[in-house]
């Protein structure tokens, strides 16, 4: 939700999203969750990719490691504990304006984890859940790299 302030007049007037055109990149954290083989994707609520299938995660807050990040944003997002067994890569995601400008700039670091516990649901971040086949990305509307980057974290679990 967006945040408001009151004008002189007492009307709510909407602040602007504080992610969009910023000064600096935003660290965030995402986890590919596997369970019997599926990886766990949900829809994404809000821009950027709204209604794109991704992996859950969200912004890292102050004092928070990247791994605890993941975990948590995991839990607030679909409800999932899982055990985190390795780093995956990170991505980076940079949009711009027609007058190349930074609209958004997101640095991503990507873990893969096995389920432990909790059966997914939506949330007001987290739109539709599922377990997929990771085959089965490349025919879904999903974040661009998607599938590659479910495909690293199937090699990183596997060798764990």
């Amino acid at each position: 939700m967006a945040a408001s302030t009151s004008d002189s007049g007492g009307a709510e007037v909407p602040q602007a999203d504080p992610r969009l055109y910023p000064s600096r990149p935003f660290l965030a954290a995402s986890v590919a969750v596997f369970r019997a083989g599926k990886v766990l994707l949900a829809t994404r609520t809000k821009p950027p990719a709204a209604t794109l299938f991704s992996l859950p995660g969200g912004l890292v807050e102050p004092g928070e490691t990247l791994e605890q990040a993941a975990l948590r944003e995991l839990m607030e997002e679909v409800g999932v504990v899982a055990e985190v067994v390795g780093f995956v890569r990170h991505t980076e995601v940079i949009e711009r304006d027609p007058d190349n400008r930074v609209v958004r700039h997101f640095v991503i670091a990507t873990f893969a984890a096995r389920w432990v516990s909790g059966e997914p649901a939506p949330s007001p971040e987290a739109g539709e859940v599922l377990f997929a086949e990771p085959g089965a990305i490349g025919g879904m509307a999903a974040t661009r790299g998607l599938a590659r980057i479910v495909a690293e974290a199937a090699a990183v679990l596997e060798a764990a």
